[in-house]
């Protein structure tokens, strides 16, 4: 696949915290910075999103009395999985990963900032209704085909390339420029949601090949 010059590169919440040893380790989470440190150099416009939460957020198992990690309860918004504390406002484990370079990068979007919604969406909260701006952002520059990396693919990087192609955009996850929780099937399911959404999914060879 040949890129265009408003082509972005979204690179999706490659944090400490998610990779192997952090508290909500993304297995061989580590081994996405090569292909997009390579991916980075291609784009014009690289962009990237920061889980970043508050000690009391609601998506937190520990700040729910007799719950544990992984267990799913009811908010207003819908179902909501409990994780393991990660990705604090301010501490390491928020940091994005070492090795990450990206020095074309133009824009971070913090998510997650409210202590009352979960945000795996690099375009739209939880609760579907509430958006982060980077719609508008692309919108506003004339960018309108993504192609996205980073953690973990069947959460934040799916929902994030579904928004987008809902929102408009061309989507395309390049998938060894990811990697799954995978948690009961879900990186199949995210795949086929993703297929039905029109999302596209390639190798980073197609773009690394023919730059």
């Amino acid at each position: 696949m040949r890129l265009l010059p408003g082509d972005v590169l979204l690179v999706v919440d490659v944090q400490r915290d998610f990779l192997p040893g952090g508290p909500l380790a993304v297995p061989d989470g580590d081994a996405v910075t090569a292909p997009i440190n390579r991916l980075g150099a291609l784009f014009d416009h690289v962009l990237l999103t920061q889980d970043w939460h508050p000690a009391d957020h609601v998506s937190f198992a520990a700040n729910h009395a007799g719950r544990l990690p992984f267990e799913q309860i009811e908010l207003p918004y819908g179902p909501q999985v409990l994780w393991p504390t990660h990705c604090v406002q301010g501490s390491d484990g928020a940091l994005f990963a070492p090795g990450l370079d990206l020095p074309r990068a133009e824009l971070v979007v913090r998510k997650g900032f409210r202590p009352g919604v979960d945000s795996y969406s690099a375009l739209t909260e939880a609760d579907r209704r509430t958006p982060t701006g980077l719609a508008g952002y692309l919108r506003e520059r004339g960018l309108r085909r993504l192609f996205l990396a980073g953690l973990a693919t069947d959460f934040c990087v799916a929902w994030s390339a579904m928004d987008a192609a809902a929102a408009g955009f061309e989507a395309h996850v390049i998938e060894d420029a990811c990697r799954a929780i995978d948690m009961g099937g879900s990186l199949d399911r995210a795949w086929q949601a993703m297929g039905e959404a029109n999302v596209g999914r390639l190798d980073s060879h197609a773009l690394l090949g023919r730059a």
